[in-house]
């Protein structure tokens, strides 16, 4: 503390130089007196005694003299004890002096010494100051660890809001921007850095959002709300989107008025997929209420016929049973499918794969529903490729998914019309087609026709069914086997089923 230091040195260096004032004061006293007993003795003592009266002078002037050194050596003595206690505090360590140590670093002066209360009050000061100086680096660090941490966890927050899917948007109590993550800037247009303090009302072009802002503004209960609002994507397709909002910080009561003492923030998700799958969900029910409602109608009816004895004769008995029969099994089919389908969604269906020849299974299928082909006069045609194609595959998945393929074509192909079943391998891929004759799809229908209980409209009284075979068979391929199903179709002129599976990796020429 080099200030601290000076202040004593400089002190005591104008203290020392006024010895010299004070010895030539001493002096001068000394002379006085001593003219005064010459002037003295001439007037009192006769001339006979000269030399005793130069004795007493002598003697006097000698007395005075060592006094005098001897007062100005102890006044020295004092100053330089001083000085050298002085200059010690100066390079004391600061950190000894906030323990308490400094006693025995500094050197000792007399208890008579004039400097000894001011050196000791300017310890007190000294000590005092340095104690501060210990307290604001202790205060210092405290607040520079403080600034790292709430440094730190702005970065995380800033991070986390970077990477929010969700935009989110904060305004101040004079309802300015504030706040805008890369989510909200691009879902409602937003430059931070050029919107930074703006009202939203020049800012925002959505008027729900702002109402909604106002509205929690207004309102005395700290709790949030939500609502709906539509805003349009990047390709100005409308999109749904959940927006809740909450206060940054509660009312303060002003007078009699409770006015808002913080903002409020509003996060937006976008409802658009949760909506449609709700759409969805609720088609599916209404889908199958309205397909068990069917056979479970006509199983009622025939049996109240069979209870009110409208059936005398055994011939018309037997054909009530086989109509209650076959609606039985309708229904049976359904639940099975959906049972299936739902299984498989969830991904707790039971998978036993093995090594089998994509062939045998495909003849084995076409085999199944020849039947059905020869009743409707069809032409059926299976084009097997002459080499094994090795699959790794559930043997029974794989043939429902074929036999729903083949029952399709068969149902929406005219009388006399066509149906033929080929394989073929590519690039190390299986690959068999179902091509039909039929009646076609238009491209909406090529889209929605693997959704479940989906049937075109224009062709449901040409074939029965519940509008579970495409989506099973999908599945099957896709979701257990890994391999993929599509359709190429022109309305009224047929449709071309694909599915395209793994193959096994060893090929050998078929026998």
């Amino acid at each position: 503390m080099p200030e601290m230091s000076a202040c004593p040195e400089n002190c005591l260096r104008v203290n020392i130089d006024s010895k010299g004032k004070a010895f030539l004061l001493i002096a001068t006293i000394c002379a006085i007196a001593f003219l005064s007993t010459w002037a003295t003795g001439l007037i009192v003592t006769p001339e006979s005694n000269w030399p005793f009266r130069y004795r007493f002078l002598g003697v006097e002037f000698v007395l005075g003299m060592g006094g005098t050194y001897l007062w100005v050596r102890r006044v020295g003595q004092q100053q330089i004890e001083a000085q050298r206690y002085f200059k010690a505090l100066a390079q004391v360590d600061p950190l000894k002096l906030a323990q308490g140590t400094l006693a025995s670093d500094l050197p000792a002066m007399m208890p008579t010494n004039p400097w000894n209360m001011p050196a000791g009050d300017f310890t007190h000061v000294f000590r005092t100051l340095c104690d501060r100086v210990d307290q604001a680096e202790h205060a210092r660090s405290a607040l520079e660890v403080r600034g790292k941490r709430n440094a730190a966890r702005q970065a995380q927050i800033e991070a986390i809001l970077t990477a929010l899917p969700e935009a989110v948007i904060a305004v101040d109590a004079g309802d300015q921007l504030i706040l805008a993550n890369p989510a909200a800037e691009q879902l409602l247009g937003l430059d931070l850095q050029a919107n930074a303090n703006r009202h939203i009302t020049q800012i925002l072009h959505c008027e729900k959002l702002i109402e909604l802002v106002g509205e929690m503004r207004r309102r005395k209960a700290p709790r949030q709300r939500s609502i709906e609002i539509e805003l349009t994507d990047e390709d100005s397709k409308p999109r749904c989107y959940g927006a809740t909002a909450c206060r940054l910080g509660a009312h303060e009561q002003r007078g009699e008025e409770s006015q808002p003492a913080g903002g409020v923030f509003v996060v937006l998700r976008d409802m658009t997929l949760l909506k449609a799958s709700h759409k969805r969900n609720a088609e599916f029910v209404s889908a199958v209420s309205h397909e068990m409602k069917t056979p479970l109608a006509g199983i009622k009816a025939y049996v109240e016929l069979l209870a009110d004895g409208d059936a005398e004769d055994t011939q018309t008995r037997e054909e009530f049973l086989n109509v209650i029969n076959g609606q039985a099994n309708r229904l049976q089919r359904l639940i099975d499918n959906l049972l299936n389908l739902a299984r498989i969604e969830a991904g707790v269906v039971q998978v036993s794969k093995g090594a089998s020849s994509l062939n045998e299974l495909l003849q084995e299928a076409f085999d199944l529903v020849r039947p059905a082909a020869e009743a409707k006069q069809i032409e059926h045609t299976i084009d097997l490729s002459q080499m094994y194609i090795g699959v790794w595959v559930d043997r029974d998945m794989i043939m429902q998914a074929a036999i729903n393929l083949l029952s399709n074509a068969i149902k929406y192909t005219p009388d006399g019309g066509r149906v033929t079943l080929r394989s073929r391998m590519a690039d190390q891929e299986a690959i068999f087609e179902v091509e039909d004759s039929g009646v076609g799809l238009c491209e909406e229908d090529q889209v929605r026709v693997f959704e479940k209980f989906y049937r075109v409209k224009k062709d449901r009284d040409m074939a029965s069914g519940t509008g579970l075979g495409l989506p099973l068979a999908k599945h099957i391929v896709e979701d257990v086997h890994s391999g993929r199903l599509t359709v190429d179709s022109q309305l009224g002129q047929g449709s071309t089923f694909c599915v395209v599976l793994p193959a096994a990796a060893q090929m050998t020429t078929h026998v």
